[in-house]
């Protein structure tokens, strides 16, 4: 039975036993109109907010973003995109360890979900865990070898800890991958020490 003949149902159940449906039906519609504008507030589908939250995080709006991405999850639990855009939103708005329980939860729901790894290393990167974020970035770059943003982060993460020579390789895998920044980066004056290795 559809949600709209439920709530017909239920209305109609209201009038009183042998009383004529015009008598009653005042009553009875008045509660059925209640009842259809209530399930039509609810017939977003989880879609419609994870659609609504990343137009709202990409005007800067983090708070409304994440509680339509909450939204989205509270009606799909198991929704990995919306964990994953409301982990981003967390991370853009500062709260690194808010993020890495989101994108924790993103890849529980899709352990293949590589975006979310780059993600997750990212926000680990920002809270100086440069080895854990490696290790998120390895993890992407073995389900997608052509992740270009993996290796430029997994770049940055490697000079962080000093290692250069492999942050290189990096930067130079995800530049020829494509990845934009990187190659702007290696042809600049800041990437010239790497361009020359």
């Amino acid at each position: 039975m559809s949600r709209t003949t439920t709530a017909v149902a239920a209305a109609l159940s209201l009038l009183p036993l042998g009383q004529p449906l015009l008598l009653g039906s005042t009553t009875a519609l008045a509660t059925a109109a209640v009842v259809l504008s209530t399930q039509a507030a609810h017939a977003q589908s989880a879609d419609d907010y994870v659609n609504a939250g990343v137009e709202k995080g990409k005007r800067g709006d983090f708070k409304g973003a994440i509680a339509d991405f909450t939204r989205a999850i509270d009606i799909d639990p198991q929704y990995a995109y919306a964990y994953f855009n409301r982990g981003t939103a967390k991370r853009k708005s500062g709260d690194s360890q808010g993020a890495i329980a989101d994108f924790n939860k993103a890849i529980e729901i899709d352990p293949q979900y590589a975006n979310a790894y780059v993600n997750r290393g990212y926000a680990k990167y920002y809270l100086k865990k440069y080895q854990a974020a490696i290790v998120d970035f390895n993890k992407a770059i073995e389900i997608n070898p052509q992740h270009a943003l993996a290796f430029a982060n997994r770049g940055d993460s490697k000079k962080r800890l000093g290692n250069e020579k492999d942050a290189c390789t990096d930067y130079k895998k995800s530049a020829s991958l494509g990845y934009q920044g990187a190659a702007q980066w290696l042809n600049s004056a800041n990437g010239a020490w790497c361009r020359n290795m």
